[in-house]
């Protein structure tokens, strides 16, 4: 395993971004087997989200084709469009009377103007040639870290140091132990990061003012598991890994963040039942703890990054 979301057998990622001439943005799209399940939790002041009402479990629909991140705050939802596009010229979607529907779910960050043009942001073609990179990918495949895809033009701790796209993945034990959880983080987050055994509550109050680069924030994570879930327990493992995040940034789910999970389940593997605990919560747990490490993986794997507008450094609790 290569500590990756892609090491849930079935899950892809393909990423699109662009840096120079006013650009420092991109789109990262997962692309799960036909039939997962999927369901999302959105919190934070600030969310930019398409189609999250479609994965409520009460709704008509109970699969998901693809799952959109995005730069450009949202103006960027426009991504998706490309991805439903894709979607349904390979024959996936949602089969109503007359039309195949894809459903496909998208959040965004806010990242207008790190690179220099406030008007250079994703749109539809980068939608679909992120969705096109998924679908070519072999499975099992490695994902970029870093300055990529959505997290191209991510910023943390207000702004002042460099975010981006992390990834991580774990595996359940026992009779479980086929059954594996992994995450993706596009993390452009208010708050710092955490390191085990060091908080940044540390900081001086005064510190802890947003810099220049725009006023909303967000980090946009992605779980995903070959278990068994329904709709009802896919919303509550994305409930619970919001916990990750929460353990992973200091602040996190504040009024200027639209923090939102998503969990994509493909059902390939039941999970047995072992012991007194119930396997959806050791799940649920990992899931926790997936989100956690991507998210520090993401700003651990980022560069330093010179703009026209703006120069994000590398966290130096990370370096």
């Amino acid at each position: 395993m290569a500590s990756s979301i892609t090491d849930v057998p079935g899950i892809r990622v393909g990423q699109v971004d662009r840096a120079g001439d006013g650009w420092l943005t991109g789109v990262t799209v997962v692309l799960p087997p036909p039939g997962t399940v999927g369901a999302v939790d959105v919190r934070g002041g600030g969310p930019a989200t398409h189609e999250t009402d479609a994965l409520d479990p009460t709704a008509l629909v109970r699969t998901v084709d693809a799952v959109v991140l995005a730069g450009g705050s949202s103006f960027g939802l426009a991504a998706a469009i490309g991805a439903q596009r894709w979607c349904e010229e390979q024959g996936r979607g949602f089969r109503t009377r007359n039309a195949l529907v894809p459903i496909v779910p998208a959040a965004a960050i806010y990242d207008l103007g790190r690179g220099g043009e406030l008007r250079a942001r994703p749109d539809a073609q980068m939608g679909y040639d992120a969705t096109a990179a998924a679908g070519a990918c072999p499975e099992f495949a490695p994902v970029r870290r870093g300055n990529a895809g959505a997290g191209m033009g991510a910023a943390v701790d207000f702004g002042r140091y460099k975010g981006g796209v992390g990834t991580a993945s774990l595996r359940m034990a026992g009779a479980n132990g086929p059954v594996v959880v992994g995450a993706l983080a596009v993390v452009n987050a208010a708050g710092a990061p955490v390191l085990p055994g060091r908080s940044a509550a540390g900081r001086q109050a005064g510190d802890r003012t947003p810099g220049g680069h725009g006023p909303l924030n967000t980090t946009l994570c992605v779980v995903a598991t070959n278990a068994v879930l329904d709709p009802a327990e896919a919303k509550r493992t994305a409930s619970a890994a919001h916990a990750g995040l929460a353990r992973a940034l200091d602040p996190s789910h504040t009024l200027v963040d639209g923090d939102v999970v998503f969990c994509l389940a493909t059902g390939a593997r039941p999970l047995a039942a072992e012991g007194e605990v119930d396997p959806r919560m050791q799940l649920q747990i990992l899931a926790a703890d997936a989100v956690r490490l991507a998210i520090l993986d993401a700003v651990a794997s980022a560069e330093a990054v010179e703009t026209s507008a703006v120069g994000l450094a590398k966290h130096p609790d990370l370096t």
